[in-house]
């Protein structure tokens, strides 16, 4: 009979309750910096609370969106550079919540690792925790799961889930969306959080390392630059949706780029023509369309290619409402019109695209 051997602990097995405490009181300040009406953002509890009523809605609808950043975390593990990461968790979900009209009220996230690293997590926590500052929603909970065995030492994963609501009958898209409306788009601040898959792949193809010069920026590390965090995008459409009354729908370009995200928000029978010479494209994507031999329709269909969100608009308005959005921060471009669908081909492009270097 073997012998056993006697005083196992959890942390013989790799999990280190300690380190989840000190990470827990690392985040508290940041957690309560994101405070707002409706919820005091402390955690610690089994639960996050919010009231509806102290935000101010009478007769809410709610809406709920959860995602993560895909493979750009890998970036980041690579790089060491944690902090922008957390924003990239929080905006895809918030700029979701937005393009229904909703206001995001609170986020949660879910954080998974082999062996948890305090002050690395902290990092990102952080970032979370500024995304949530600059949506208007409070941080009221979320999970860290130590791992070992399903996750490596310094691997992991995260989740991010939000809530917002918006008033009974003010949702977006609007039903009247009609040919002739107006297609603005406001700039990206780089390839966002989709897309990288193919990104690290054209990377590697490349020879360069993550610590090399950018080619597309020359003042930035490769790993930095293609870690710029997602543009949040909220508080500049619920301030074009409350002040003009003119916004009909909002697309947040994610995967699937333009041909795929503005048919979610367009009825079965209209489409958009898109005039290509207008969009603004980055550097970055340049570069990763000339490094790979990229088609001008895959890069439409992979990145946002410098424009993270779409808006549909009344056709009378449009100066008006792209004023607002320049008041409001953001670089605005318009890019085309309502039209009917033409078969299948919901998204119709006109011109090309400038991918010259």
């Amino acid at each position: 009979m073997t012998d056993r051997k006697n005083g196992l602990t959890y942390a013989d097995s790799g999990v280190d309750i300690d380190a989840g405490n000190r990470l827990v009181d690392l985040i508290k300040p940041m957690v309560r910096a994101t405070a707002r009406p409706g919820a005091d953002a402390e955690i610690g509890g089994f639960g996050g609370l919010f009231d509806l009523k102290a935000a101010g809605f009478k007769d809410p609808v709610l809406v709920a969106a959860t995602d993560g950043v895909g493979t750009k975390v890998k970036i980041a593990i690579e790089t060491g550079l944690h902090g922008g990461i957390g924003i990239d968790l929080v905006a895809m979900s918030v700029n979701d919540l937005v393009v229904q009209g909703a206001e995001p009220l609170f986020f949660l996230d879910y954080f998974a690792c082999g062996k948890l690293d305090p002050e690395a997590t902290a990092s990102i926590v952080a970032g979370v925790a500024e995304g949530c500052r600059e949506s208007g929603c409070a941080l009221i909970g979320g999970e860290t799961a130590e791992m070992p065995g399903l996750y490596k030492d310094g691997d992991y994963d995260l989740g991010g889930f939000a809530v917002g609501a918006a008033e009974r009958g003010t949702l977006l898209p609007r039903k009247d969306i009609a040919a002739g409306d107006a297609v603005i788009g406001l700039a990206s601040s780089g390839v966002h959080s989709n897309g990288f898959s193919l990104v690290r792949k054209i990377v590697e193809q490349s020879g360069l390392g993550f610590a090399a010069q950018a080619p597309f920026a020359p003042v930035m590390t490769l790993g930095g630059a293609l870690l710029t965090p997602t543009r949040l995008y909220v508080k500049s459409c619920l301030r074009a949706i409350r002040e003009t009354g003119a916004v009909k729908g909002l697309a947040h370009i994610t995967g699937g780029g333009f041909t795929d995200n503005i048919p979610r928000v367009l009825p079965q029978h209209l489409g958009v023509g898109i005039d290509l010479a207008r969009l603004p494209v980055l550097p970055v994507f340049k570069w990763l369309a000339a490094q790979a031999g990229i088609a001008e329709l895959e890069m439409l269909r992979t990145f946002n290619c410098g424009i993270g969100m779409i808006a549909i608009v009344e056709p009378d308005k449009v100066d008006e409402v792209m004023q607002v959005f320049t008041d409001a921060g953001e670089t605005v471009v318009q890019l085309g019109t309502v039209i009917p669908a033409e078969g299948e081909h919901r998204v119709v492009y006109n011109g090309h695209l400038d991918l010259a270097l």
